[in-house]
């Protein structure tokens, strides 16, 4: 067959294509595969964007036309970088297809078919925001008490708990149960509020995000007709990174492509979004559920060396039988050395290897943005900033704010700066602004008002915070948190005194914010870690002054390093390095109980820790180094670390072990 177009077809008049010459024997067989059922297992850095953007050109030259092309991603970045490389490829302009996430393309088929089931298709999408707001009117319409109960989930968490049943398609008692267990006291009340929510949205003819997908798939359960005509419309069904698609997606995707013309594509192996609701069996059971799939690997790997390539197919030799799908990556390049393996002796040495190292390579010539330090969770990076600001090294952070700069780290710090200094308005402020119906003036006001009460009856500040004088002036329903959150800042009073700036801080922790963390945030549980690990760097201080000082130099030299124009190292968990790469990647605290992580290994299934592992050794092109701390930064007695169950298992002939001399990190 000749594989290079240059004729019309279909009515288009496509420029000529060499598909036989752009691609290599594993793409060149997916993109030009039989219609049907197909799977394509892309393993990382093999060119699955090429091969997707290569299979719309060669629908289009086999007489399909662009709008009879459905092309499901998880960004609208990737969608247009797909699209816009598809009208390079042949001159058809990326707005004649149907491209876009699966929200994007839901909202664009309930415009149209709407009133199908009885849905205006005037109907308005509310932004997270806007969908959080209307569910704490339906909570308070149905329990003005419900959000008074500082353990009880606020209402961006109970949105959170709301939308992860809903596009797992699980019961919401069961989802509670297993991912918000510390909610399962108020399970039919959540439920009852679902209900009213889900209610009270139809009334006002407002739909959040969720609605896009779960009333797509009605749609398509509820007129078969309109089902039969997508069908019909769309002769092919592309879907990006299929790995990532949760249940609900899963079963659009199915129902859309009821006459089997699909493509998914992705890895196994790189699913590690389950936490927020991907389904790690979709991509499992594809071809059950396609009967006659043709599964397509696309191994040739062209970013990394064969050395890490060679270790990264040793993670997955390692994965349990019938878990994933057999590949194995094969390099294009040639050779650049082992990868390291450094033991340290602890984080604060891990940082300064790790910091030593990124110094030389400057030295080298490399650029900063082509140097990535990664790492499972994001206060395990506390060393790596404090040591790269020391040393000067310009530094940029994309796993999230950084560290010290964190909500829930800066409100912990808070309740040390207003114990250690009681004239800290922004610090009272920042407290005590979490109660309800207390804002800035108001907090401001009653500042003064018990410094005033304090002076004039010779008592402490936070002692006079419990006076009457000063409590009648609590709004009604601040009035029993008011009484918690003083309370607990004595209990850190006593420990400063008595104790260390670490005991100070796991008081505090464990005090009314600890209550107050549980509902406010739906990841309560890495927020905790956090604070444990703030606990471990408060440690290094016997002074609660030097500890403050130091935090405060911290931030402002992180913030003005991270303001700063020009390429940078990049510092980011493994989950936000997805889909990048880099010549040298640095991945640290590779101890058991860190990565994977402990809460992983305490639910017994340490898999998706796995693959996370894998993701991070495939960011690297030329040079990987695995560091592992032997000591845990944590306060109280030294705790010994097993070096990660991923390095053990693995043969110790893919990498290169190095022991690091004392003082100078090499």
């Amino acid at each position: 067959m000749d594989y290079v177009v240059n004729a019309p077809a279909g009515g288009l008049n496509l420029p000529p294509i060499d598909f036989r010459a752009e691609l290599n024997d594993e793409q060149f067989a997916a993109v030009t595969a039989e219609p049907g059922p197909l799977l394509v297992l892309a393993g990382a850095g093999s060119g699955k964007t090429r091969t997707l953007t290569f299979r719309v050109a060669y629908l289009l030259s086999r007489g399909v036309r662009p709008w009879e092309i459905l092309l499901l991603t998880f960004t609208n970045k990737a969608a247009k970088e797909m699209l816009h490389r598809v009208e390079d490829l042949t001159g058809v302009p990326a707005r004649q297809f149907w491209g876009g996430t699966f929200h994007h393309i839901g909202n664009r088929l309930l415009r149209r078919h709407g009133r199908e089931i009885d849905l205006d298709p005037a109907f308005t999408i509310m932004d997270e925001g806007e969908a959080e707001s209307l569910l704490k009117e339906t909570v308070d319409e149905r329990s003005p008490k419900f959000f008074k109960d500082k353990a009880n989930p606020r209402p961006k968490v109970l949105n959170s708990i709301i939308s992860f049943a809903r596009n797992t398609c699980a019961p919401l008692p069961e989802v509670i149960l297993r991912n918000y267990p510390l909610h399962e006291g108020v399970i039919p009340e959540i439920a009852a509020f679902a209900e009213a929510y889900e209610a009270r949205k139809r009334k006002h003819q407002v739909a959040d995000y969720d609605d896009l997908l779960e009333f797509w798939l009605k749609l398509l359960d509820a007129a078969p007709e309109i089902a039969a005509d997508l069908r019909r419309r769309f002769t092919h069904c592309l879907v990006d990174e299929y790995q990532d698609t949760n249940s609900l997606q899963a079963r659009i995707v199915d129902a859309m492509s009821g006459n089997h013309q699909i493509m998914a594509v992705g890895d196994d192996a790189q699913c590690i979004y389950t936490w927020r609701g991907a389904n790690f069996e979709n991509i499992l059971s594809f071809p059950e559920r396609h009967p006659g799939t043709v599964i397509h690997r696309i191994e040739t790997n062209y970013r990394s060396s064969p050395e890490i390539l060679t270790l990264a197919n040793q993670v997955l030799l390692q994965q349990p039988s019938g878990r994933g799908f057999d590949k194995k990556l094969r390099p294009a390049r040639s050779s650049q050395g082992l990868p390291c393996f450094i033991p340290a002796m602890d984080p604060q040495e891990q940082a300064a290897f790790v910091c030593s190292r990124i110094r030389g390579l400057l030295d080298e010539g490399r650029s900063p943005d082509a140097i990535a330090v990664l790492y499972r969770a994001h206060y395990q990076a506390i060393e790596i900033q404090m040591e790269l600001t020391r040393q000067g090294i310009d530094f940029q952070i994309t796993s999230g704010v950084r560290f010290f700069e964190q909500a829930h780290v800066k409100d912990l710090i808070a309740h040390l700066r207003l114990v250690y200094n009681p004239q800290d308005l922004p610090a009272f402020q920042r407290l005590f602004m979490l109660l309800p119906r207390v804002g800035a003036k108001n907090a401001t006001r009653l500042h003064t008002l018990a410094l005033e009460h304090a002076r004039k009856n010779g008592i402490e500040f936070l002692d006079a915070l419990l006076e009457e004088p000063v409590r009648k002036k609590v709004p009604k329903d601040a009035a029993e948190d008011w009484a918690g959150l003083a309370a607990s800042l004595q209990d850190v009073r006593q420990c400063l005194r008595e104790d260390s700036p670490a005991r100070a801080v796991k008081i505090a922790a464990e005090g009314w914010y600890g209550i107050y963390l549980r509902g406010a945030y739906a990841n309560y549980l890495s927020r905790s870690d956090d604070l444990r690990a703030l606990e471990a760097f408060a440690a290094r201080y016997e002074e609660v002054q030097e500890l403050l000082a130091q935090v405060v130099l911290l931030s402002s030299e992180t913030a003005d390093r991270n303001d700063d124009a020009g390429p940078r190292v990049r510092l980011t968990t493994v989950h936000q390095a997805k889909g990048l790469e880099f010549d040298i990647v640095f991945v640290i605290g590779l101890a058991d109980g860190l990565f994977p992580l402990r809460r992983a290994l305490e639910d017994g299934d340490p898999e998706e820790e796995r693959r996370l592992f894998y993701v991070a050794v495939t960011r690297a092109r030329d040079e990987l180094y695995l560091v592992y701390p032997r000591v845990a930064a944590r306060a109280g007695p030294v705790t010994l670390l097993s070096p990660s169950r991923f390095i053990q298992e693995m043969n110790p002939e893919c990498y290169e072990s190095v022991r690091l001399r004392r003082q100078t990190g090499w």
